[in-house]
């Protein structure tokens, strides 16, 4: 089966109190893009996550806000960061690395928020039934291109209210010279 790729660059979740320590009580998270998943979108702010080594500013954060706040990077972000997050799904952040985030507002030192995403396969239940993916957790992936390579380890990201899409970070994406938009090929774990 073959799917459309999204790239995920470094970016930050919300939770309500946090965002508006770092935007102030009247501000509202605004939509500047509809993202390829449902009700998910790039929002009009930005933020700067730092550590004690260095920071990225203009990081930006995606919509809408959650009930916890996470942020996600690359290990090529972490390794600039002087950090050593987990490779985890999203909202699994138990002992995970510690950032400040700092917005125009205000900023927080946040424990147990920044990971590496796993490589991740969003896709409805109905899909998973009809692809034949229902006794499966990982599957492996085949791109295509002048690098191309067989990924292991994705994991499935079975939700009721979602599009049928690869995400990878921009470490696997740059090593494959892949890009948002790419068609891959999902294969069963054999």
């Amino acid at each position: 089966m073959k799917v459309q790729l999204g790239v995920s660059n470094r970016h930050v979740h919300l939770c309500l109190d946090d965002y508006k320590q770092l935007f102030g009580e009247d501000s509202e998270l605004e939509v500047v893009k509809q993202l390829v998943q449902p009700e998910q979108f790039a929002s009009s702010s930005f933020v700067t996550i730092k550590t004690a080594k260095s920071e990225f500013s203009k990081v930006r954060v995606i919509g809408p806000l959650r009930n916890y706040t996470q942020v996600e990077i690359s290990k090529s972000d972490a390794i600039k960061l002087g950090i050593n997050p987990p490779v985890r799904d999203s909202g699994d952040l138990q002992n995970s690395e510690t950032v400040e985030i700092i917005g125009p507002k205000g900023s927080i030192i946040k424990d147990n928020c920044c990971i590496l995403a796993n490589r991740h396969l969003h896709i409805t239940p109905q899909d998973r039934i009809r692809y034949g993916l229902t006794d499966v957790e990982k599957v492996v992936v085949k791109t295509f291109g002048e690098k191309s390579a067989i990924l292991f380890d994705v994991f499935i990201k079975e939700q009721e209210l979602s599009a049928l899409e690869l995400h990878l970070d921009t470490d696997d994406a740059n090593a494959n010279l892949l890009k948002t938009g790419d068609i891959v090929e999902i294969l069963l774990n054999k």
